[in-house]
């Protein structure tokens, strides 16, 4: 297979001296990774101090091997989390939501009163638990609600609280969703519009929202899945903080340049890894609900607000993974050095070359890949 590669071509994205040192071995390492994962499609950006550095993309975008490229519309899974947890931690410096006061305080009626809400949650299978009363931001954010990933995974097909909010980690797309629904019902905050005003339209990622947009089709990457199968790309018409984002590896990283940055946020609040506080006591991330591992098993890490923070030889760092079928997306950045990589790929066997893509720019940091991806090859 013919491997496209090609380089940003907006003026604003410049290849920086670091880049300039590492690309001839992350040409390497993509391609090597293309190879031995099989995987149609990558695209890979690298942040310096804080600053996008270089942007590449590698291999196809559809069956009719149209190249993907820097501005080829890709689902952005799960990093929508990261980029919802950003903005919430923006409203918390504004005095506009309290991390730690209950999301049911936003909204003028019970939860339960609700329903079972089309495109939000079945805040109805809560009533007969008080337990919905104590959720907060934070418990949303860091993935301690109690709930499972999503209530159709349950064998009922009900939402329901599995422990007590706040008290350990079990990932939980519901809970994004409720809080994007006391955001929204509460306060009365648009959230796509809100991304839109502070982030998407400021930093100039024309090609990234919440919501299908027709313009994305004339440059937009279909997926393969773990056999190899081609899926068209999903046009998600409903926002979702849980993970609709259409984007692009220019337009990611120009958010993922901002969000390590700290900007948009007093000084105080400028890293986002001393908000992960909350101890990772399971041995992989999925299925969640696990039971607590071991010590001995357990990863070096802390879920924070929308990402997981750890420790490394470089020092404090925070990353996001991003996931369906036919979707892998890792964004690892180190906070002290503000370095980051980006990795977003339309095809999900792209994942097992995560780790070694990532250090063959940033080197050892400490991301406890085994507890993300517990299916890893051995190195």
């Amino acid at each position: 297979m013919a491997i496209a590669c090609s380089l940003v071509a907006a003026a604003s994205i410049a290849i920086g001296a670091m880049a300039q040192d590492i690309l001839p071995a992350l040409d390497q390492a993509a391609r090597e990774a293309m190879a031995q994962t099989g995987a149609k499609g990558l695209a890979i950006a690298v942040i310096d101090n804080g600053q996008v550095s270089a942007v590449r993309a590698y291999g196809v975008r559809n069956a009719r091997g149209e190249p993907l490229a820097p501005d080829t519309v890709m689902y952005g899974a799960s990093l929508t989390k990261a980029v919802f947890g950003y903005l919430v931690i923006q409203l918390a410096a504004e005095g506009r939501i309290d991390l730690d006061r209950p999301i049911a305080e936003l909204l003028p009626d019970p939860l339960p009163s609700y329903g079972n809400v089309d495109a939000y949650g079945h805040w109805g299978d809560l009533v007969s638990d008080e337990r919905w009363r104590s959720i907060t931001p934070r418990m949303a954010l860091n993935h301690s609600t109690g709930f499972a990933n999503f209530a159709f995974l349950e064998p009922d097909g009900r939402l329901r609280i599995h422990f007590d909010p706040g008290t350990r980690y079990a990932y939980s797309g519901e809970g994004i969703m409720l809080l994007q629904f006391g955001l929204e019902r509460g306060l009365g905050i648009d959230v796509e519009q809100e991304l839109q005003r502070r982030f998407f339209g400021p930093l100039g990622m024309t090609r990234t929202s919440l919501k299908w947009q027709a313009a994305f089709a004339d440059n937009l990457a279909d997926g393969w899945d773990a056999d190899g199968k081609i899926e068209p790309h999903d046009e998600r018409s409903r926002v979702r903080a849980a993970g609709s984002m259409d984007t692009t590896i220019a337009d990611m990283a120009r958010m993922a340049a901002y969000m390590v940055r700290g900007d948009g946020l007093p000084p105080e609040r400028q890293a986002i890894y001393p908000e992960a506080t909350l101890p990772i006591t399971t041995r992989q991330q999925f299925p969640t609900l696990l039971p607590d591992a071991s010590e001995s098993d357990r990863p070096q890490a802390r879920a924070g607000l929308g990402v997981i923070g750890f420790t490394g030889p470089q020092g404090p760092g925070w990353y996001k993974g991003g996931h369906n079928d036919t979707t892998a997306n890792t964004l690892v950045c180190l906070q002290t050095s503000r370095r980051c990589v980006l990795i977003l790929s339309n095809d999900v066997r792209a994942e097992r070359a995560f780790p070694k893509l990532v250090r063959s720019v940033l080197g050892e940091t400490g991301v406890p890949y085994r507890w993300e991806y517990p299916d890893l090859p051995d190195e």
